[in-house]
């Protein structure tokens, strides 16, 4: 596995500056790139990548794929990137292992498409050298996901992402993992 090039942590208070910083991001993010996601149940993995898919300018209407395992999210022609990559949206879930993954047949799309693999982590690393993990954590003081979320009425919480960059793609740190926004604010002491 390849060693991390840097890692930069934000502080969001809500599920607007969530999608918010996940727009920035996705406005930068080009064909062939990988997004592992992580954390527990109700962290905002599907919340982040629809605002990702807001910067890449695909389709709206991203709803978590459990259970289809993959939906792909065309780049509209009118969108604020024609010509842009298409999302792929993975929920990596109910999968066991990478080779379960392979299964899905994302070879086709991986180099065409962005790629988002919720619930990844140790099973989508083989997909991509170049790629950047999120690991999405609720701001409680405890993991997301150790409680069953049956009242969503508050999950408009304060959440802290961490992003770790691996692979060539992302030898040069990126300008909004530079940033000095308050609202998603980089630690200092990140690599």
């Amino acid at each position: 596995m390849s060693e991390a090039l840097w890692t930069a942590t934000f502080h969001v208070a809500d599920v607007d500056e969530t999608q918010a910083l996940a727009e920035t991001i996705g406005a930068t993010l080009d064909a062939g790139d990988l997004l592992i996601l992580s954390g527990g149940l109700g962290a905002g993995k599907t919340t982040f990548t629809q605002g990702l898919g807001r910067g890449l300018g695909v389709r709206e209407g991203i709803i978590s794929p459990t259970f289809v395992l993959a939906r792909r999210h065309p780049n509209l022609t009118d969108g604020p990137r024609p010509g842009g990559p298409d999302l792929v949206h993975v929920d990596a879930y109910r999968l066991s292992s990478a080779d379960e993954l392979e299964d899905i047949d994302l070879e086709e799309t991986l180099d065409t498409s962005v790629t988002v693999v919720e619930w990844g982590r140790d099973r989508a690393e083989q997909l991509s050298a170049s790629r950047l993990e999120i690991d999405l954590e609720r701001a409680t003081g405890q993991e997301a996901g150790e409680e069953i979320i049956l009242d969503f009425e508050d999950e408009d919480e304060p959440r802290t992402l961490t992003v770790t960059a691996y692979g060539d793609r992302w030898a040069e740190r990126p300008a909004w993992a530079r940033t000095t926004d308050a609202s998603a604010t980089p630690q200092e002491g990140n690599q």
